[in-house]
């Protein structure tokens, strides 16, 4: 049997993105029981790194095993049963799929909306947050398909005040900027792990506090077999139980309830990827990926393209371009793929064909691959023989004055 062979790419997507070589030496370690105590030291080690990488001092700061929607859904259908009201602004798709997320779960979805590529004024949700009366806020911090970074450092405070539940999707913004949970005042917030923490996809941190556990402590039902002493809900229980927080509580605390048996390699991974992203600062982090986002974007307006939606409101680890008439959307980013190894992506529902949506994020975001990623696009675009007035030479030398005349401060 042939061995698995897999080739070289430069991932420029929202994820997944390149991972870093220490996290994939990281993950060949041997394997341990989960209930081994060099294991359960790692668990409560990888919880520290998650407190310290949110800026909490939450208690309740641990993953789920499985990818970042598997973190959406376990907060969603952990914090919502049947007929509770849940207040969802979308801005894009994510934010249709914590409606999804809620219908599922029994709630009842109140959306507000805004055109794609643009995001809300805080005093807009806390309006429609007035409005409704909601038992959770469910938004959206990063919207990836429309690049858009909606403001929330308001929200948890106004959410707090009136006895509601704010629920953040931070998959996208975490690791790449600065989220401090604490000072926000939010009540339960998922990261993502194969976007800017650059490890692989499979497992999710998130932090809830401890209002946020009362609430969900109210629902909780310990399975029969391995019930004990706890008091279980007998009729508004979560549904899920792979997905169930209470239970996931009881196995990442000193109990170890035997809940499942734990994804020991990505736990590996997830550790490694924190430690790394912690010893280089969150805020130089956060610097990092705007530096180069800024850089790229600047060189691809000099090559000739145009930045789609609200700049004054965009991700620094997305970048959002208008495709140019007469280029197939599909057929440009396959031949990009297949000639060049290099991966963008397009985008979702009425944006679909008509933006690419380039990821600036994690371990890739280097200057010898921005420089790479765009010679290659740019000779590919000109290699179309569509578009009139591309200047590559004014985007190469624009980025290049970019990384010699600046520096991250």
């Amino acid at each position: 049997m042939d061995d698995l062979k897999i080739n070289k790419r430069l991932i420029m997507t929202p994820g997944p993105v390149s991972v870093d070589p220490r996290v994939s030496q990281a993950m060949s370690n041997s394997i341990l029981g989960q209930f081994d105590y060099e294991f359960v030291d790692i668990m409560n080690q990888t919880m520290e790194l998650i407190r310290k990488s949110f800026l909490t001092k939450n208690q309740w700061s641990f993953p789920i095993d499985g990818t970042s929607r598997a973190g959406l859904e376990a907060v969603i259908s952990s914090i919502v049963k049947p007929g509770d009201d849940v207040l969802v602004p979308v801005i894009g798709r994510f934010g249709y799929l914590f409606a999804e997320l809620v219908t599922r779960a029994g709630g009842i979805v109140h959306s507000i909306y805004k055109p794609m590529g643009e995001v809300f004024e805080q005093s807009e949700i806390i309006e429609a947050l007035d409005q409704y009366q909601p038992k959770v806020l469910a938004i959206v911090h990063g919207e990836t398909s429309t690049g858009r970074l909606q403001p929330i450092d308001q929200l948890g405070r106004a959410c707090k005040e009136r006895g509601i539940f704010s629920v953040v999707d931070a998959v996208a913004t975490y690791q790449g900027m600065v989220i401090p949970v604490d000072e926000w005042e939010l009540d339960a917030v998922i990261g993502g792990a194969q976007k800017c923490l650059s490890i692989p996809s499979g497992i999710t941190p998130i932090t809830f506090n401890d209002r946020f556990s009362d609430a969900i402590n109210a629902r909780k039902r310990v399975e029969l077999g391995i019930r004990s002493t706890e008091t279980t809900e007998p009729d508004h229980f979560i549904r899920s139980n792979y997905l169930d927080l209470a239970q996931l509580q009881d196995y990442w605390s000193p109990k170890r309830l035997n809940h499942h048996t734990e994804a020991t390699t990505a736990i590996y991974a997830l550790h490694t990827g924190l430690r790394l992203a912690l010893s280089e600062g969150l805020e130089a982090r956060a610097q990092r990926h705007a530096f180069h986002q800024e850089g790229l974007k600047a060189s691809l307006k000099a090559l000739g393209l145009e930045i789609y939606g609200d700049e004054s409101n965009e991700m620094k680890m997305v970048i959002c371009v208008n495709i140019p008439d007469g280029i197939d959307d599909i057929a440009f980013r396959d031949n990009l793929l297949k000639n060049y190894g290099i991966e963008i992506a397009g985008s979702f529902g009425e944006l679909k064909g008509k933006i690419w949506r380039i990821g600036i994020m994690g371990y890739a975001i280097q200057k010898q691959n921005i420089l790479t990623f765009l010679s290659a696009f740019a000779t590919h675009l000109l290699a179309q023989d569509l578009i009139k007035n591309l200047d590559i030479e004014n985007a190469i030398k624009t980025l290049i004055n970019h990384y010699d005349n600046n520096a991250i401060s």
